[in-house]
């Protein structure tokens, strides 16, 4: 695992049974690098990323989490401290409040329930906490994977291009 100052669990702000969400930091690149330097996690989000643009993907996570109280937040594993990857929100329309949500996991923790685990948990903290009005999830055919947790969370298929949780008084999954 790489070294990082998030791997102390009094840095978490969002926990569930097994993840703790932290704040990326300056000092994370070498998670960053871990996350999104591997051809299996970036080639599903567009990538391959070079070292520099893996630096600015990190600076704008965090940007975003100064400008927009949210983030692709690093995700731990509450019982070993390991670095899992990434989950969180992104600006996708600020005037109607809807956020974008996404899940990086690093390979090895795929097929074990994480990363819906880890999506339930930023969807609750988006209603609940940021009061968001939606949640967005763009989807493509490469990504069946995504497709799946996508409905499993109660997404509803709006255009050929995006999904989206319909905002309510409260979270639908909470």
């Amino acid at each position: 695992m790489a070294d990082s100052s998030l791997t102390r669990p009094h840095d978490y702000f969002l926990l569930t049974d097994r993840l703790g969400f932290g704040q990326w930091s300056e000092g994370d690149l070498p998670l960053a690098l871990e996350l999104w330097g591997d051809p299996g996690v970036s080639s599903l989000i567009g990538g391959p990323f070079t070292d520099r643009e893996i630096g600015a993907r990190l600076a704008r996570e965090r940007t975003i989490l100064v400008d927009h109280q949210a983030q692709y937040w690093p995700v731990f594993l509450l019982q070993s401290d390991d670095f899992a990857g990434c989950a969180g929100l992104r600006p996708y329309d600020l005037d109607g409040r809807i956020f974008e949500m996404g899940v990086h996991l690093r390979k090895s923790y795929h097929g074990q329930g994480l990363a819906q685990e880890a999506a339930r948990a930023v969807i609750k903290f988006a209603f609940e906490t940021l009061q968001i009005r939606a949640c967005s999830q763009d989807t493509t055919r490469r990504m069946p994977r995504r497709n799946v947790l996508s409905k499993g969370l109660g997404f509803l298929l709006r255009t050929k291009s995006s999904m989206h949780l319909q905002a309510q008084i409260t979270c639908p999954i909470c």
